[in-house]
């Protein structure tokens, strides 16, 4: 696809908070990689995160009837299948991302064996505290549960990793975090969404289950959401994609930027 047709598509394509927070760090970030389609540089911290996900997912779904050793089979098969992957666009690892000092190398095993080790304990920890998740149809549990709304005409879209029932019966959306970076915007944007969907429910508050620390975190309550700070934040990033301006904004996130390779605008320090 052209430059023209790309970034037609991205105009004309429904928002999400992922979308929202790169476009806020940096909109020439977005550019790149939502028009000119530069390439990312693989980050292992990034499968590592899919992978675990995926695990949960089958986890739960299998009603969670599967082992702790048969999830940490998934975690590993889906590991191994996105760095595979990922070889295949950039082979050599000395160009990946990676936040600690080590070699390239030392994180991908460090990494898959820090996996490992939270998908079982995820396993325990669900065993031992036993949440109970929401069951919107009555069946199938809330887990990648998607949405699309609206927010003051802008669509929104994404996905909620559980939606979890409260103790009085309202009800709590949960993040699962391997990495250490939490969003309140995050958790209040899907709290808002699961209002439209379901306006006959209540939406209390949200958390995050750290993988790191195998437990979750405090409650952020939905009270404390500014709907329309909220709002307005969405609505303005759509329409900073729609303006045509995506200036860059280079300094310390520069080293955490997958496209930095391709900015010329890059910080060196």
């Amino acid at each position: 696809m052209t430059i023209e047709a790309n970034y037609t598509r991205w105009v004309l394509m429904p928002r999400s908070v992922s979308q929202i927070t790169e476009f806020e760090e940096c909109p020439y970030k977005s550019w790149l990689k939502r028009v000119e389609r530069i390439e990312p540089r693989p980050a292992a911290w990034s499968t590592h995160g899919t992978a675990f996900h995926t695990a949960a997912e089958h986890f739960e779904k299998s009603g969670r009837e599967l082992t702790a050793d048969q999830a940490v089979t998934v975690f590993q098969d889906e590991y191994s299948k996105g760095i595979n992957r990922d070889l295949g666009k950039v082979n050599d690892i000395d160009q990946w991302m990676r936040a600690n000092r080590g070699t390239a190398a030392d994180d991908l095993e460090d990494r898959f064996a820090k996996g490992t080790e939270q998908t079982r304990r995820y396993v325990e920890y669900v065993q031992d505290q036993a949440p109970v998740l929401w069951r919107p149809d009555g069946e199938a549990p809330a887990v990648e549960m998607y949405f699309k709304v609206d927010f003051e005409g802008v669509k929104l879209r994404g996905y909620i990793d559980q939606v979890v029932l409260n103790k009085d019966e309202t009800l709590r959306v949960r993040d699962l975090k391997t990495g250490s970076t939490k969003s309140k915007f995050q958790l209040w944007v899907y709290g808002l969404a699961l209002n439209q969907l379901y306006p006959d429910e209540q939406v209390t508050n949200g958390d995050w289950y750290l993988a790191k620390d195998h437990r979750v975190s405090r409650p952020v309550k939905m009270a404390d959401a500014d709907q329309d700070a909220i709002t307005e934040r969405i609505v303005s990033m759509d329409q900073g994609v729609k303006s045509g301006d995506f200036p860059a904004k280079p300094g310390f996130g520069c080293r955490f930027c997958d496209v930095s390779h391709a900015c010329s605008f890059r910080s060196r320090s």
